[in-house]
This record gives structure tokens, sequence and C-alpha cells, in this order.
């Protein structure tokens, strides 16, 4: 994948945004996973925007930056304003709703199940880079936890059941990403 100047310098954003944070699986830095749904989706999606969406689409869930501060950057990289507002929107659409914070009163299975269906009301950019964020989440988890695999397998396939807008070929990688880590829980 070759970034363009900007998009490298909205990666260094994106990076000094989440600091220290590491994957959890891997001990490496945490941009490594932004990085990698990028290069999923620049292999079958050639919007303006995407890439830039897929860099930051855990920026505002996982990190103190706000959509406004998101806008600012975009805007300081000379991004036109309406691509600020695609790539905005779609990384609000990847950003979790229900979380523990905004719904202490349902438990993890019924955030799950009202975030699959949230998601599912979302654009098809959106569908597309959360298969190629499921498609690299996937790597490392069964060897990293497989009891919360088994968790995160049904999430990701409640989501899959909302979520068919999305880039086919994106679609099918995170398909079959999915049914290798089926196939390795039932193993174990």
């Amino acid at each position: 994948m070759n970034l363009t100047t900007r998009q490298l310098q909205l990666l260094e954003f994106v990076k000094s945004q989440h600091g220290a944070q590491q994957r959890k699986y891997e001990g490496i830095p945490y941009w490594h996973h932004l990085y990698e749904v990028a290069k999923l989706v620049d292999q079958y999606i050639k919007t303006d925007g995407a890439i830039e969406i897929a860099l930051c689409h855990d920026l505002l869930e996982d990190t103190s930056c706000t959509q406004l501060q998101l806008e600012q950057q975009l805007s300081l990289l000379s991004y036109e304003p309406d691509l600020i507002n695609y790539i905005v929107e779609g990384v609000v659409g990847m950003t979790d709703v229900f979380t523990a914070i905004n719904h202490p009163d349902l438990n993890r299975k019924e955030r799950k199940q009202k975030e699959a269906l949230r998601l599912g009301g979302t654009a098809a950019i959106v569908h597309s880079v959360k298969y190629a964020d499921m498609t690299d989440n996937v790597k490392s988890i069964v060897s990293g936890d497989p009891g919360f695999a088994r968790v995160y397998m049904h999430e990701m396939i409640a989501i899959m059941d909302q979520m068919r807008q999305g880039n086919i070929h994106l679609l099918i990688n995170c398909c079959a990403a999915l049914s290798k880590v089926q196939e390795e829980l039932k193993a174990r």
C-alpha cells in the first residue's frame, strides 16, 4: 500500500492519539492493527477516504480524540470539506455506541446485539471497513485467549448477519477468517 503524503501525516496523527496502546495478544503498537486494516481495505476499495476511515476507525472509541479534533486534523491536512464529512461519518459509523459506559443497564450480550443492529444500518463503507477490522482481529485471538475467542466469534457472526452491504471481496475474506477460527476452536 502506497500512502499519500497526507495519509502518512494522518497516520502519524493517529499514532500520536493512540500513544502507547498495544495490541492485546500481540504486544505490538496498536497502530499496526489500523495499518493492516487499511491495507486490506486498499486491496479492494479505491474510493477516496476509505483508507482514512480504516486508519481512524478506532480513534473516537479508543482515544481521547473527539470528532471535532478529527475534523480539524483532516482540514489541516487539506482534505476537502465533502471528503472530511465522508471520512468522519465513516469513523463515527465504526465507533461503538452500545458500550458499558454508555449503557450500564445492559449486559455485554445485549449491548453487542444492539451494536450489531446499529452497524447493519450504517453505510456500505462502514461494512467494508468492519469486515477488514474483523479479519485482522481474529488473527491472534484463538492463540491469545481461546475462551474469549468463542464469545467474540458469536458476536462477530451476529454482526455479519446484519452487515451485507460492503465490498464482496472483503466480506468473503472476513467469512473465511471467521470460519478458520471456528475450525481452530472446534479442534481445541
